[in-house]
């Protein structure tokens, strides 16, 4: 055992330190405003804990080979699907439904299905070696088994896992040798359906604001409007981001300071402990403190990226890249979000943001990863093998 938690990566584990040592800081101060004082006071020491948690799954999971998950992928993945099915009945948290009371934590199913997804995806791209993904054969099951969650998950009025679901999809299927006229038509096919969408969304907006209230996801248009058609939105619609700028902005180069940041500690800027939480990173701490956090995830992430390289099993790298696409989705998604360049859809800032089901999972991640970097060096040999029509393709390409 001692000699497997040696090869773990020290760099990796010294990053997350530091992301915790932000993370308690700042959602320390979120929690000092008046309004969110009594309620969520004492977040940081929860994030404490979960922390705790995570850092016990790191070395729980590092010590486990991971190609065990890979074996058991089907039953990861009919699991996973019992969760957001349970998600139906469970509770409502910001307009979300799919919660879990469990003890004292909130489990939210949508995001433990992201390395559901990312584990079961793997599990069907090893099969192929390094032969070209065929559309009918493989691309197309991929798109099914990842439908299925993206359409529960959507049914419960969670955009932001929804979208990540897409992201890591397209992130694996590009490691996984997608064809590059595949690659190319599928670009093509979302640039349209995008820029169609946001056509469509501005020349009929107020028939899709009907719409949209009358089948309970006026909330939609809201966070869509800051966005797109920012003369559209109401003052509530616009309330979130538009005072999330000003926070921004008045950070400068060098912030506020700690507990100072006066959009911050007023109250102006709402979920400043959760979704919001770059916000109170950069007016109090301000250019400075937002570029070392982003400096940070950028190593965490290249350090990945790595340990994929160094991995001589097959299903390592498509691992990793999955998490790596889940990572980077929900970090430009946030902060983007906040800068007007992506749409409001209360999606969490990795490893800084409170919340125990979406920390624990990233945590979780991590330790995949760490398992990689420990038993990844071991050359595979009782992992699904390539069907002979994969084989036959590769050797004819």
């Amino acid at each position: 055992m001692l000699q497997k938690l040696k090869k773990i990566d020290g760099p990796v584990i010294f990053i997350l330190v530091l992301l915790m040592a932000i993370s308690i800081i700042t959602v320390y101060s979120a929690g000092r405003g008046p309004t969110n004082l009594a309620e969520h006071g004492n977040d940081y020491q929860k994030m404490i804990g979960y922390y705790i948690l995570g850092f016990v799954a790191i070395l729980g999971l590092a010590i486990v080979d991971f190609r065990i998950f890979i074996k058991k992928a089907l039953y990861v993945y009919g699991g996973g699907i019992f969760l957001l099915i349970l998600g139906f009945f469970g509770g409502t948290v910001n307009n979300s439904q799919g919660f879990l009371k469990i003890g004292g934590l909130n489990l939210q199913p949508a995001e433990v299905f992201k390395l559901v997804l990312i584990i079961f995806l793997a599990y069907m791209l090893i099969k192929k070696r390094k032969s070209k993904l065929y559309f009918i054969q493989d691309v197309l099951p991929v798109a099914l088994v990842s439908f299925v969650p993206f359409a529960m998950v959507m049914a419960q009025n969670d955009l932001g896992n929804a979208l990540g679901y897409i992201v890591i999809v397209i992130g694996m299927l590009w490691i996984g040798n997608v064809k590059a006229s595949h690659a190319l038509i599928g670009f093509i096919v979302f640039a349209v359906a995008v820029g169609g969408g946001i056509k469509a969304y501005i020349s009929f907006h107020d028939e899709i604001d009907s719409f949209m209230k009358g089948i309970g996801r006026s909330h939609w248009v809201e966070r869509l409007d800051p966005w797109l058609v920012p003369e559209e939105a109401t003052a509530k619609a616009s309330y979130h981001t538009k005072n999330a700028k000003l926070a921004i902005a008045s950070g400068g180069m060098m912030g506020k300071g700690f507990l100072q940041g006066t959009s911050v500690q007023s109250g102006r800027v709402p979920y400043t402990y959760a979704d919001s939480i770059f916000v109170v990173v950069a007016e109090e701490f301000g250019f400075v403190g937002s570029s070392m956090l982003l400096l940070l995830y950028f190593i965490l992430i290249h350090r990945m990226i790595l340990i994929s390289l160094e991995c001589r099993d097959r299903a390592g790298p498509y691992i990793i890249v999955g998490i790596v696409s889940m990572l980077l989705y929900q970090i430009f998604e946030n902060i983007g979000a906040f800068l007007g360049i992506m749409p409001l859809t209360g999606i969490t800032l990795p490893f800084i943001s409170y919340g125990g089901t979406s920390l624990l999972i990233n945590m979780a991640s991590i330790g995949l990863v760490m398992s990689i970097k420990v038993h990844g060096q071991e050359l595979e040999d009782d992992l699904p093998q390539p069907s002979r029509v994969s084989l036959t393709k590769a050797k004819k390409a």
